[in-house]
């Protein structure tokens, strides 16, 4: 039997569609290091591109079945990990301009209603909220918000990854921020950041 370093890329998608872990593991070897020199050159961040790489090998598993077999292999990782890294970057567009738009809005709204405000309220309000998320989701929020852990910190702590910890938040934000359109928003939106 042919050594697995010593297959084509077309043999072991092959192996891949039929859940070989070893064919896997010689396309992980293979080309981890090349896609890590592709997107670090476009994200300029260890973390975020091994976040984004362990994201797209963890899909590539996935999603094998779904991958044509006379794909050619380097040329699917690499537009896979270019649009993980386009969508990564929107992300991040998308959420310093919310940022902006946030400090915009209380360097301009008078610090006398800002004042008038019943934060004891408006906490309770959030807290309420806050218990309605999925119980994972909560956990992973409230590690962030309240303990103040960092992504890396609350990977560690759960056993996950630092991506799935960032998603979680974002879901969970995405979640709560709706549902708190009747909490002055100003200071709703303070507590959300960090």
């Amino acid at each position: 039997m042919t050594p697995y370093k010593d297959r084509t890329d077309n043999e072991l998608i092959a192996m891949l569609k039929g859940r070989d872990q070893e064919a896997f593991t010689e396309i992980y070897n293979r080309y981890w290091a090349a896609m890590y020199a592709h997107v670090y050159k476009m994200l300029r961040s260890q973390e975020e591109s091994k976040d984004l790489l362990q994201d797209l090998f963890s899909s590539l598993w996935l999603k094998a079945e779904d991958i044509n077999a006379e794909t050619k292999l380097s040329g699917y990782l690499y537009l896979a990990a270019r649009n993980r890294v386009f969508n990564l970057i929107q992300q991040n567009k998308v959420k310093n301009d919310y940022v902006a738009s946030v400090m915009k809005f209380v360097s301009e709204t008078d610090i006398s209603i800002l004042q008038r405000l019943d934060e004891k309220e408006l906490i309770k309000a959030i807290d309420a909220e806050i218990q309605n998320l999925p119980a994972k989701m909560r956990e992973i929020f409230e590690l962030s918000r309240k303990e103040n852990l960092s992504h890396k910190e609350i990977a560690s702590k759960l056993n996950i990854s630092d991506q799935t910890v960032r998603k979680q938040i974002q879901n969970a934000l995405r979640i709560l921020r709706p549902k708190i359109n009747g909490i002055p928003t100003a200071t709703a939106i303070l507590l959300f950041l960090r």
